[in-house]
């Protein structure tokens, strides 16, 4: 009986720790330099209770990038096996979805100080995508004259320009921006970009209707 009741009072305390997680998201999103005590409030908790989960606010937001990065990874592991170029389209128009959902968390992450919990944190994505771009390069539909390091680099460096620069305003267009800057560096002219990405948008139109008339 003792086992089981320390056994639910551990599952309340990753509920409770997840919930004040996403709670902390949110209102970063709202302003990037919120308070602990708007948190707190905002969660339902007084400021010693989150002090019960978190030391600090710092602690806090490394907990924050933390569990965005598990989302971003999650994203990228569940990308379609295709050709690398296709890949690399619904990688980058996820990925950056995504960071228009949590932009201001995803800013905050690629903030000096988090930079190297952020690229820790972001092994298993950084991964999948060295791996597209070296297969990209063995079928010669990504450029060679670079390594696939120095590629891979170049994109992630594109990525974390973007976010910090990103315009909510313009939500939209950053994301298409995004994913067109990816392509070009890949290789692509500007043309090949425009003809790939409408081949993209067509063959899901039609994937999407076809499912729809499946049903």
């Amino acid at each position: 009986m003792a086992h089981t009741a320390a056994h639910a009072l551990r599952r309340d305390a990753v509920r409770n720790r997840d919930e004040l997680l996403a709670c902390a998201q949110r209102e970063i999103a709202r302003d990037p330099r919120v308070s602990l005590a708007t948190i707190a409030q905002a969660a339902g908790l007084t400021r010693r209770a989150l002090y019960g989960h978190f030391a600090d606010r710092d602690a806090l937001v490394r907990a924050v990038i933390e569990r965005g990065a598990d989302r971003f990874n999650a994203i990228a592991n569940g990308v379609a096996e295709a050709e690398p170029l296709e890949e690399l389209i619904e990688l980058t128009t996820r990925l950056w979805h995504e960071a228009s959902l949590v932009h201001a968390s995803a800013a905050i992450a690629l903030e000096e100080r988090y930079l190297a919990l952020t690229a820790a944190s972001l092994a298993p994505l950084r991964a999948r995508l060295a791996a597209i771009v070296e297969d990209g390069q063995r079928t010669a539909q990504i450029r060679r004259d670079i390594s696939a390091a120095m590629l891979t680099r170049l994109i992630e460096e594109t990525a974390r320009t973007l976010i910090v620069r990103w315009d909510q305003r313009d939500a939209e267009v950053t994301a298409q921006l995004a994913v067109r800057a990816v392509l070009s560096i890949a290789g692509l002219s500007w043309q090949d970009v425009e003809a790939r990405l409408s081949s993209t948008s067509t063959s899901t139109s039609t994937s999407t209707k076809g499912a729809s008339g499946a049903r």
